[in-house]
Order: C-alpha cells, then sequence, then structure tokens
C-alpha cells in the first residue's frame, strides 16, 4: 500500500508541473462606459490538445479567463444586442489586463442583417449554448457535446453537472424526456440533432410558482434542430459469452413535438440491473422531493421490492426486463404521458457472516452462512394528464399501480455455543399498490396564487413464510410441539387506504415579503393480520394463538394542521421561518380491545438562504419533527420476525420527536476551476422508538417502548476538486458519528459508533491521449459498547483508463485493490478487483464491436462490517465470478 501511495503521489506532482495558467482579466462596457452584466467571452485555442475557456462578466461587468501560457486563443465577446468582438491574443508568462468596448448593434429596415448567435448566451437563471460553435461534428450522442461545453461535466454514468450543480431533470423541446433523469437522454440523443442548451436554474415544473417554492433543482432544455425534430434513434446490442452468458439489450426511441416512444428491453445472466433503486426513486417522485418526507422515504426504502433493487451482490443472477413510455401531445395545452415497466429476475445470493454478540455476561461469536434463491416479478404502471391553459394555471393528474410477485428459498446455517442448526425459509410475497395524485395551481390575482394537492394510496399485502429445521428454533418463545421435523408457517395481511390533501395559499407582499398559509389533513386507515402456526408430520395443526400469538389489528389515524410560512430577504440572505400547529386523532382495534388517543403538537421550522452570487450559496435548515408509529409497532401480540427472533408491538406508543439541523455550502468559481461543496447535518432525538431485546443466544425477543433519554447522530460530507489545465484533483471525505441507548437484558447502556472515509484521486481530460483517474481511500470504522472496542479499517487504491486510439477504437480499464481489517479480531485480507473491455467502430458506421471481461481475477467475495444495538458483524458477500463477453451493437 506504500508504494501505492508513493505512485499516486508522483503522479499528482508530475501532471501538476505541466499545470500552469495565466490570468486574463478585464472590464467589458458600452460605449459611454456603462458595465455589461452577463456579457460571454469565449477564448477557443488554435492548439488540438487545449481546452476552450469560458467567461461570464459579474456585475461590475469584470472578468477573468484562466489560459494556459504559450498559446494561441481567439477570444470572442458577445452580448445581446450590441456587434461582438474577436482578437487573437498570444499568451506568454504574464498575466494580461485587456478592456473591451462594445458597439450597440442598431440594425435599420433597409440594411442587411447578419444573423449571429452568441456561443453562450445568460439571462438571469438561463444559460444558453450554441452547440455548433462547440461541436466538431464527429460527436455521436449528446453527452460527447456535453462534454466540450464549459462548465458542463458528465461522469460514467450519465449524470450532468453544470458549474459545480447536479442537473436533476431533462427536458426536450420544453417537455420532460421520458422520466427526467439525465441519464438516458445524454447516451441516446444524437448530437446532430441539437441546435441549442439550455441550463434552467431553481427550476419549477410549474412556472408560476418559481420564486414562491423553495425550489434548487437545475434543468437541462435540449432545443432541436428544425430538420431534426422528428427522428428515430437508439441501439441494439447482442452478446455471448463463456459458460453459456447472454445479453441482449434494445433501446429504441422515437421523438417528435406532438409524440414520443420509449423502449428498452433488456435480458441477460450477467448480473446487470437495467432498473436499480435509484430509478425507482425517479418514478416516484425523485430523491429530493422524497428525503423532505422522512417517512414516506424509509417505508419505500425499507420495503420488500425496494429491498429486492438494493441487492447488487449475485452468485447468479438472470434479469427480463422491458420499460415502454409513451408521451401524446392532445392539443396545445393538453399532455397525456404513461409508462409501463416489467420485470422478472432469477438470483441466487450467499454470505458468511461473523457476529460477535455484545452480551456482556458471556460475549459469544455465531458463524451464519446463508444461500437464498429468489424468483422476483414486478410490473409498475403510471398515466400522467397535464393540461395547461395558460402561464396562471396547472393541472397535473397522476394515476400509479404496481404489482409483486416474489418467492424463495433460503438455507441459514447458524454455528455458535448453543446450538448447530439448519433452517430452510420459503418466502411468497405478493402485493399491489394503487396511488392517485392531483396537483393544480392557480393564480388568484397578482399577489395570490394558490394550490392544491392531494393523494390517495391503496395497498395490500400478502405475504407468507414456511420455516423447516430438524431442530427446535426459539425454544421458551415460541410453544412448539415435539415432532421429528419442525415446520412453522406464517401468514400475513396487510392493507392501507391513505388520503392526504394540502391547500396553500402564496401571498406577495411585495419583492421581499412573502407570506403562505396553508391547511392539510393525513388520513390513514390501516389492518394487519397475522397467524403464527406449527404443521406437524401427522397433518395436525398447532395454533400459537393460545401462547399470545396472532394479531388482527386495524389502526385509524387523522392529522390535521394549519401551517404559517414568512419569507423575507434583507440583502443577500433570504429567511424563512415557520409554524404548523397539528392535531393529532389515532384509534387502534385488537380483536374486541380498543384504544383512542388525540393530542396537539406545534412544529417549528426555519431555513436560511445566503446566496453570495449565482455560484456561491450557504443553506441553513432547522425542522421539529413528529413521526407517530407504524401498525407493526403498535400490534401487541406476538409476532415471529424471523427463526430467531419474535416481536410484540405496544397500542400505548404515542409519537417520536426529534430535532434535525443541516447546513450546506456550495461554491463554484469558473475562473479557478474550482468547485467546493459541505454538508452537515445534526439530529437530536428528544423522544422516540427504542428496541428492548432479551437476548438467549442468538434468539432475541424484542418489543417497542417510547424512550426519552436523548440521542445524537452527526454527519458531515465535503469535496473540493480543482481542474488545472487537463488535470482534476479530487479530495471527499464524509464522517458519521451516532451515539445510541442499548437495552439489552434489562440492562441500559449507551453505544458510540464513528466512521470516517476519505478519498484522494486525479483525474486527466486530455484529448488525444489516454486519461487516466488514480485514487486512494481510506476508511475506518469505531464500534464502542461498553468495555468492548472494536476497530476495522480498509485501504482502497483504484485505477481507471480510458483511451479513444487509431479513431476508431475505445479501450477501458478499471482496477481496485482492497486491503481489509478487522483490528481487534486480526482479521486480515486483501482482494482486488478488475474489468476491461475494447470496443471498435468505424467512424461513419452503425456496428460496433466489443469484447470485455469484468471480476477479471475472479475475485469470489466482497467484505464489509456493520453494527447495531447488540452485535458487530463482519460479513463475506459472495459474486459472480469471471464473465467474458463478446458484443455486437448497431446503432440508429
Amino acid at each position: 500500500m506504500v508504494k501505492l501511495k508513493i505512485i499516486l503521489l508522483l503522479f499528482i506532482v508530475e501532471f501538476s508541473s505541466h499545470s500552469q495558467q495565466i490570468k486574463v482579466s478585464g472590464k467589458v462596457t458600452d460605449s459611454i462606459r456603462n458595465p455589461l452584466v452577463y456579457a460571454s467571452l469565449l477564448a477557443i485555442p488554435k492548439g488540438e490538445d487545449q481546452q476552450i475557456a469560458h467567461a461570464i462578466t459579474l456585475n461590475d461587468g469584470s472578468f477573468k479567463l484562466g489560459l494556459s501560457k504559450n498559446q494561441n486563443y481567439e477570444i470572442t465577446i458577445s452580448y445581446l444586442g450590441f456587434k461582438p468582438q474577436t482578437l487573437t491574443i498570444l499568451t506568454k508568462d504574464q498575466d494580461i489586463t485587456k478592456n473591451f468596448v462594445l458597439k450597440e448593434n442598431l440594425n435599420q429596415l433597409d440594411e442587411v442583417v447578419l444573423n449571429y448567435t452568441p456561443p453562450i448566451t445568460v439571462k438571469k437563471d438561463t444559460t444558453t449554448y450554441n452547440v455548433d460553435a462547440f461541436a466538431t461534428g464527429e460527436e455521436r450522442k449528446l453527452r460527447e457535446v456535453l462534454k466540450k461545453l464549459p462548465g458542463v461535466e458528465v461522469d460514467k454514468a450519465g449524470n450532468v453537472n453544470v458549474n459545480g450543480k447536479k442537473v436533476t431533470k431533462v427536458l426536450v423541446e420544453d417537455k420532460t424526456f421520458f422520466t427526467g433523469n439525465s441519464k438516458l437522454a445524454v447516451n441516446n440523443i444524437p448530437a446532430d440533432a441539437v441546435d441549442k442548451i439550455e441550463i434552467l436554474d431553481k427550476y419549477n415544473d410549474v412556472a408560476m410558482l418559481k420564486g414562491l417554492q423553495d425550489n434548487d433543482d437545475m434543468a437541462m432544455n435540449i432545443k432541436l434542430k428544425e430538420n431534426k425534430k422528428k427522428f428515430t434513434f437508439g441501439d441494439v446490442e447482442v452478446g455471448v459469452g463463456i459458460k453459456d452468458r447472454y445479453l441482449i439489450h434494445p433501446n429504441l426511441f422515437y421523438y417528435s413535438p406532438k409524440t414520443n416512444v420509449n423502449f428498452i428491453g433488456d435480458l441477460n445472466n450477467q448480473g446487470i440491473k437495467s432498473f436499480t433503486f435509484r430509478d425507482y426513486l425517479e418514478f416516484e417522485g425523485g430523491f429530493g422531493k422524497l428525503i423532505n418526507d422522512a417517512g414516506s422515504y424509509f417505508n419505500l426504502f425499507n420495503s420488500d421490492f425496494a429491498q429486492f433493487l438494493n441487492n447488487q451482490d449475485y452468485t447468479a443472477n438472470t434479469n427480463q426486463f422491458g420499460a415502454l413510455n409513451i408521451r401524446q401531445s392532445i392539443n396545445s395545452v393538453t399532455d397525456l404521458s404513461g409508462y409501463i415497466i416489467s420485470s422478472r429476475s432469477k438470483t441466487e445470493t450467499e454470505s458468511n457472516t461473523l457476529n460477535e454478540y455484545l452480551n456482556f455476561n458471556t460475549p459469544f461469536t455465531e458463524d451464519r452462512t446463508v444461500t437464498n434463491n429468489l424468483n422476483n416479478f414486478f410490473t409498475i404502471g403510471k398515466i400522467t394528464l397535464e393540461y395547461n391553459p395558460s402561464y396562471n394555471e396547472d393541472l397535473t393528474y397522476n394515476s400509479f399501480i404496481k404489482v409483486t410477485n416474489n418467492d424463495g428459498v433460503g438455507f441459514t446455517t447458524t454455528l455458535n455455543p448453543s446450538q448447530n442448526n439448519t433452517i430452510n425459509t420459503l418466502t411468497n410475497i405478493k402485493g399491489i399498490n394503487l396511488k392517485q395524485n392531483v396537483s393544480y395551481s392557480r393564480k388568484l390575482s397578482k399577489d395570490h396564487t394558490a394550490t392544491l394537492e392531494a393523494t390517495y394510496n391503496f395497498q395490500n399485502d400478502k405475504p407468507l413464510t414456511e420455516w423447516l429445521t430438524n431442530n427446535q428454533i426459539l425454544q421458551g418463545l415460541i410453544p412448539l410441539v415435539e415432532d421429528t421435523n419442525y415446520a412453522i408457517f406464517q401468514t400475513k395481511k396487510a392493507k392501507a387506504h391513505n388520503f392526504n390533501a394540502i391547500v396553500k395559499d402564496y401571498w406577495v407582499l411585495n419583492n421581499f415579503n412573502h407570506i403562505y398559509t396553508s391547511v392539510g389533513i393525513n388520513m390513514a386507515f390501516n389492518s394487519f393480520f397475522n397467524e403464527d402456526l406449527q404443521r406437524l408430520t401427522n397433518g395436525t395443526i398447532n395454533n400459537f394463538n393460545s401462547a399470545g400469538f396472532g394479531n388482527d389489528f386495524s389502526y385509524d389515524f387523522i392529522d390535521t394542521f394549519i401551517g404559517l410560512e414568512y419569507k423575507f430577504q434583507i440583502g443577500i440572505a433570504t429567511f424563512k421561518p415557520m409554524l404548523y400547529y397539528h392535531f393529532y386523532n389515532w384509534n387502534t382495534k385488537q380483536f374486541n380491545n380498543r384504544f383512542s388517543n388525540n393530542k396537539a403538537v406545534l412544529l417549528p421550522q426555519f431555513n436560511t438562504k445566503i446566496e453570495f452570487n449565482t455560484s456561491e450559496k450557504l443553506n441553513l435548515k432547522y425542522k421539529l419533527n413528529a413521526r407517530f408509529s407504524s401498525i407493526n409497532r403498535l400490534a401487541n401480540n406476538f409476532i415471529l420476525n424471523s427463526f430467531n427472533s419474535v416481536f410484540k408491538g405496544d397500542t400505548t406508543l404515542e409519537n417520536q420527536l426529534y430535532h434535525t439541523l443541516t447546513l450546506s455550502y456550495y461554491k463554484f468559481n469558473l475562473f479557478k476551476n474550482l468547485n467546493l461543496n459541505v454538508f452537515t447535518s445534526i439530529n437530536k432525538k428528544i423522544e422516540h422508538f427504542k428496541n428492548v431485546t432479551q437476548l438467549q443466544g442468538i434468539d432475541q425477543f424484542n418489543t417497542q417502548i417510547l424512550f426519552n433519554l436523548p440521542e445524537y447522530s452527526w454527519s458531515t460530507s465535503g469535496n473540493i476538486s480543482k481542474k488545472i489545465n487537463k488535470i482534476k484533483y479530487s479530495f471527499n471525505s464524509r464522517f458519521n458519528y451516532n451515539d445510541f441507548y442499548q437495552i439489552l437484558n434489562d440492562e441500559t447502556n449507551l453505544n458510540i459508533s464513528k466512521s470516517i472515509s476519505s478519498t484522494v484521486s486525479a483525474e486527466t481530460f486530455f484529448k488525444n491521449y489516454p486519461n487516466v483517474e488514480l485514487g486512494y481511500t481510506k476508511d475506518f470504522s469505531n464500534y464502542k459498547s461498553l468495555e468492548n472496542v472494536t476497530n476495522f479499517e480498509n485501504d482502497r487504491f483504484f485505477i481507471n483508463l480510458e483511451y479513444d486510439f487509431l479513431k476508431d477504437f475505445i479501450f477501458k480499464a478499471d482496477y481496485s485493490f482492497d486491503a481489509y481489517q478487522n483490528k481487534s479480531n486480526g482479521i486480515k485480507n486483501t482482494f482486488d478487483t478488475a474489468n476491461t473491455s475494447l470496443f471498435y467502430q468505424k467512424e461513419d458506421s452503425p456496428w460496433g464491436f466489443e469484447i470485455n471481461a469484468t471480476n477479471l481475477f475472479d475475485v469470489t467475495f466482497k467484505q464489509q462490517n456493520s453494527f447495531n444495538n447488540f452485535l458487530i458483524s463482519d460479513s463475506k458477500t459472495f459474486i459472480l465470478p469471471r464473465i467474458i463477453m463478446f458484443k455486437l451493437s448497431y446503432k440508429l
């Protein structure tokens, strides 16, 4: 590892010595010396291997351009309504000061008008790139054009950043492209179809709400050439490999101003998922919106469906996937769109875990091996109607359905001091989810704008589970009858009807003072049924109900609230204090036992944004949160959670109460090619749900209480990157701290978890030479419980290589080396992974050929650690073996 660090350091130093710039600065004014704000300066180098430089003038007309030494540049200064200026300069070793005076372009009717489009124009929150000013004609896809635009970056996955800020939505001709995710657009839209690219900062789907709703999204709008507004594009990829590996992957798209049809298909046994959890979040409204509603996000994240999508490591995997999206403009003010996504997969997984149980009297270690064979099927469908008769009115209706059917066979082997056992687990999970949503916005007057949003959601899940074993499990916790084999069955039925509605009025007193009032209601009507029983080999049934198992539970919850927000601006700072008054009422029924309660809670919030300029911002957010329990925590009869866990809820649980404080800072400097992001979040739990655990060996009995000792969590992350000539240097780090109480076997103790991860890297951006990214990551984890302290470390070195050579060849390779240590147990492991590919496509040919290899060294597992209330886990997750494929592709 020391050698690898030295190599990385030498690499960075070597390239730094060739990465020197000089500064060209000055002012742009009109003929009477008034500064021209947002004038565009574009410096195009004469040398082929140099990069275009770009600058925008500030409020006083000043600018700064960073140019390479000893190079010829053609500089164009442009501003709407003024004649552009062009001059050529030769840079040397000294900085240059140069002022420009632009003359108005006073065209007369009898004069010949010269059509001139500036390469870049900036107008408030909109930056427009004229693609022809940057493209050379060799580009095939949009991503290749975007890489040539000043201030724009595209990563390997297709995510786009402009001036250091991520693009969250993609439009084509002002209409959402597919789901709005950038990856589909940048990897598929033909480069020669693009006329202009608009970057829309502070974008809002409803134009009249811009400036009213707090929205820091950035959208990219693709403007097409007139002769390219109706086209078909896409590609079909077919691959075969050793050991019967295969891949069929069509991406087909048709676009016209009124009709948009997209189809994505995938059939492979390489472990490639065309639909990931991140994609699922996009379909559910996007991560940014969901994370603001923590309850919805965590319910989504913890669902069986999401757990399947999150799983990325397999020993075998086959995927069948298809997605069809259609968008049709019915008329100039009405659009109808919809999609259907269907997926079927077969997955095999295997893991081996050493669980160190922190039982204070007799600590012990369990060796657990788990294998699963899973069959997963889901279909998602959505229809959206958008009606925008004018700027002053907007209506959107969504209808969403999701159907899932998952079954699996799992084998768990546990070796521990109290037992050696193998458990066979059979699962079958069926579910349906139906959601209806309507959003309506209307400008009532010059000063008042109103919005209505209402959602109805129905969910019906029916999971069935069977545990089979030769030995008794959970002795003393479940009432098993002696038998030669043990077959335990569980039936669950969960139904939920949820309705949410909020009406909000935005009152603009003046440019610096707004008052927002809202009133809303959240209603939930849930039912939960479960039955646990033993089926004996003679056919008789041993029902666990007599021992307090089994629930027939209903839960009705109503939250009515009113909110008041005052938004005001002082200089560059915007403040928004908020007060929300909630009145909660909830009722439960377990068989014939009823429980009713109500309470009122005042929840304050406060947001502050300081905008130093368009590329430097500071945000502070505070919120007092109240979260009520889910029905599973309230059902107060026993339920079997797993082969070694029993849970019992508590009907009397009320709500959690916790503080959240976040602070974020963003800065981007185009002249210095500097991007800086810092984010920190602090949470303090005042009253919260706490597991109370009785541990007998590996067997657990859990219940929950409302706990009032405070717990804290703190997370901080930051990244800084600076590009000097052809090299971008990056450093990012994150730190997490959590303290939490553990109630185990009638003892309450404080646990502390700390982790830190830092990465330093350097990446080159050459045109005619291989591009390399080199990096090193160091991870520390520390877990403390009473006298037990456990430390983990991981060192990771990685290198990525991409080389376009002989015009038609692209070679890619990546390599990583990990050195993992469990320092407390003396466990050390090293493993390295590598992938490589060689792609060939003649410049004017639609045919492409590729040979690639994944897991080149045939590594069998990855290693990681985790920590919960009473155990530390050191896990090996087994992965797919080496795969070598030959692929043939055809691009339309």
